[in-house]
């Protein structure tokens, strides 16, 4: 297991990352303004999944050999920001599952695209398996099981960054309240269609 000392410094320093505007968040952030924060969380269970995965990879020591691939990153990172740039734009002209009804409420985004956007966008940020790799080997004891620490650790970035997800959907929730209220329903679609071009762009070329 992971000792408490080690706990507490590895606690406050992922969650001062975590709360930090990222792509992740930001994603959160739109999803819960044009979709709710329910539907949300799907999202979350998407790049939770997705930032276990890099997570683990790095702890394990197979994020060293991901980096070495960048043909590979290439081509996620263009997909998932092209992917994620067609949503913007579609929300930008209040088009698709995605935006918000300018008329009446039609059918939600899908679970499994929520959930795929989540994992698309965490499993291709090759700034994620750099950081994990420079974050994780400092808190893991080679004296003990690694797996048991890893497990361990990993169970507390993704509470925290569950936490922060729920914050971030939660504002864009409040926003889109404040907003839909005074009737800039197209208004707020091109805010949040202009924050995906946005993710997408930072994921293509970040």
């Amino acid at each position: 297991m992971v000792s408490l000392a080690l706990l507490s410094v590895f606690v406050p320093t992922f969650l001062l990352v975590s709360l930090t505007p990222g792509m992740c968040m930001t994603l959160a952030m739109v999803l819960g303004m044009t979709q709710g924060v329910r539907r949300t969380l799907w999202m979350m269970v998407g790049e939770l999944v997705g930032v276990g995965l890099v997570a683990f990879a790095a702890g394990a020591g197979v994020a060293a050999l991901m980096l070495r691939q960048p043909e590979l990153f290439a081509l996620l990172k263009w997909l998932g920001g092209a992917y994620l740039g067609y949503l913007g734009v579609m929300m930008w002209r209040s088009r698709g599952r995605m935006a918000i009804s300018l008329e009446r409420a039609g059918p939600p985004a899908a679970r499994g695209q929520l959930a795929l956007q989540g994992l698309v966008t965490a499993v291709a940020n090759p700034k994620g398996w750099a950081f994990f790799m420079a974050l994780l080997p400092p808190f893991l004891d080679a004296s003990r099981p690694l797996v048991i620490q890893l497990v361990a650790l990993i169970a507390v970035i993704l509470a925290i960054e569950f936490v922060c997800l729920l914050l971030y959907a939660t504002g864009g929730r409040t926003l889109r309240r404040l907003l839909g209220e005074s009737g800039k329903v197209r208004l707020l679609n091109r805010v949040a269609g202009t924050l995906m071009v946005g993710v997408g762009l930072w994921l293509a070329l970040g």
